[in-house]
């Protein structure tokens, strides 16, 4: 479809007022509210760390090197002050009015329930959710910062993060959840993400509606399915939607 910045907008606005909709976002989503996507390349891996990233968030690493595990999560992946964006306090309005059905995120950061949304599937956890291995107790994200470089339980057992970790297999009732709402959606939103990550980017086989829309700043492999295609950031599209 060929239209300029302006014209995909409104014809996105047009789109939204028919309701039942669907949003699936990655780590592109919470970049610009200071969250790093820990793939991408900072040089500081190398020098700070002995193993590679995706290593650092394995199961088995977890196991096998749990301090180190610690390490990096603490300093990398823990945002406890990042704060929503444009795109996180839009979907919420959305939400809402009764345009937006679900949230299907790949992000554990949390920030789509503090901007206000409700009914958000976590695909791969959440840091804010912190779980004893031994008893199951649950633990908040401050108690975990505060405790030692491994944080243990009161009754002795490590403390794991609810986070999929690599190895891991995501948690079948939100798999499930997310597949529903695709699927009975009739608007499909793809945001921040480069569909990269599987399995979690193989649920968008399940959309069968009328209308998908990519918002990502590169490409995609849906992008010649998309009816709306969006390269600027997400956090401007969300704004400039003025929801």
């Amino acid at each position: 479809m060929n239209k300029n910045y302006l014209e995909k907008i409104q014809y996105f606005q047009e789109i939204l007022q028919k309701g039942n909709a669907v949003f699936f976002g990655g780590a592109g989503v919470s970049t610009e509210s200071g969250i790093p996507d820990f793939r991408s390349t900072d040089g500081l891996y190398n020098q700070e760390y002995a193993y590679p990233p995706e290593q650092m968030v394995s199961h088995s690493f977890f196991v096998s090197n749990t301090a180190e595990f610690y390490r990096f999560y603490k300093n990398k992946m823990l945002f406890p002050k990042a704060e929503p964006n444009a795109c996180h306090f839009a979907l919420a309005r959305l939400e809402q009015q009764g345009k937006l059905r679900a949230i299907v995120t790949q992000n554990i950061d949390g920030l789509h329930q503090k901007a206000g949304s409700k009914k958000v599937f976590e695909l791969h956890g959440s840091v804010w959710r912190n779980n004893c291995v031994k008893c199951r107790k649950g633990y908040t994200l401050p108690e975990i910062i505060e405790k030692e470089t491994v944080p243990h339980c009161d009754c002795g057992g490590i403390i794991k993060p609810d986070v999929v970790l690599y190895e891991e297999a995501l948690a079948d009732d939100v798999v499930m959840g997310a597949v529903r709402a695709i699927s009975q959606a009739d608007t499909l939103i793809v945001g921040g993400t480069s569909l990269v990550v599987y399995p979690a980017a193989g649920l968008l086989r399940y959309f069968n509606g009328e209308h998908l829309i990519v918002i990502n700043r590169t490409p995609t492999d849906v992008d010649g399915r998309a009816e709306l295609l969006f390269s600027e950031n997400i956090g401007k599209v969300f704004a400039d939607l003025g929801v």
